[in-house]
């Protein structure tokens, strides 16, 4: 176990955090929907971050160690799950770092709370994303049917083989130092609680558009924030990330050359680098308009 482990009563379970480091600012790690949970996907962020921050990383709703969990995780349920967090600890204010579902809800609590929020780090999120007919409507109808969204992935995925294949073709772009590992606690996690789409992915999309879009408020968002995006992601194309990145006043843009939708594992020295140096930076670091970053390959 990386750090100690803590859970906050909630009226619906317990939420789980692992929480690491001593001293210094508060960054709070959200990790992504199905079967993502806190150390899956921040398990070399959490100690690369602690030598100069206090981590927390939550595992979201029906996610690691937040099981089990009574009623629905909705989009408005998740927000109030970050507050949780900061209320449990006393933070008046918070780093967000987000992934994919997560940097969903870090965008959205930053629009909605901007008081608690000190810097975001986005990485792959959704709620950026529009589709178009027809694919919209497949996707509203899987979202809807358990049988799409639960018990056939949770089927699929009890061969080690379909999670090694989903997590090469889905989620990574290249090779991966520690790749037997990952499969192996995904496939573990599915093997105990099953697969499939989260309530926060169900509950986003209606039947003719997006219900959680958030590029009409990113606008709003007045702290300092760094996306981070793959440049092979085939679940968020890296243009939709870039143009969430353009709307967010003085936001940096970071491409990694070669990842796939989990940047934060396939290249994590990389990935825990410039998050590291985007929060040592000054609060007053920005000039005030949109910012490429470069471009990090091999």
């Amino acid at each position: 176990m990386i750090g100690e482990s803590v859970h906050i009563p909630q009226p619906e379970g317990d939420l789980h955090v692992v929480v690491h480091g001593e001293s210094g600012p508060a960054v709070l790690l959200l990790s992504g929907a199905g079967n993502d949970n806190a150390l899956l996907s921040w398990r070399h962020a959490i100690p690369a971050l602690a030598a100069e921050h206090r981590v927390l990383a939550l595992d979201w709703p029906k996610q690691g160690g937040s099981k089990p969990w009574r009623g629905f995780a909705g989009h408005e349920r998740m927000l109030g799950c970050v507050t949780a967090v900061l209320d449990h600890f006393g933070l008046e204010r918070a780093a967000l770092v987000g992934l994919s579902q997560g940097g969903a809800i870090a965008l959205a609590y930053a629009i909605e709370h901007p008081e608690r929020v000190s810097k975001l780090v986005a990485i792959a999120p959704a709620g950026v994303i529009s589709f178009p007919p027809v694919v919209h409507q497949f996707l509203w109808l899987t979202a809807k049917s358990r049988l799409l969204n639960r018990t056939l992935p949770s089927l699929v995925f009890r061969s080690r083989a379909a999670c090694a294949w989903f997590a090469r073709r889905a989620l990574f772009a290249g090779p991966v130092d520690d790749f037997d590992q990952i499969v192996d606690e995904y496939h573990a996690d599915v093997l105990a609680n099953g697969a499939g789409s989260s309530d926060w992915q169900n509950d986003s999309i209606g039947f003719l558009r997006m219900r959680v879009d958030l590029r009409p408020k990113l606008s709003a968002i007045s702290c300092p924030t760094l996306f981070i995006q793959g440049s092979e992601d085939a679940g968020v194309r890296p243009r939709h990330t870039r143009a969430a990145a353009e709307r967010v006043p003085g936001a940096r843009f970071e491409l990694i050359e070669g990842a796939g939708h989990w940047p934060n594992r396939q290249e994590p020295e990389r990935v825990n680098a410039l998050i590291a140096g985007f929060l040592r930076e000054p609060p007053d670091a920005g000039d005030g308009e949109s910012r490429e970053g470069r471009t990090m390959g091999p």
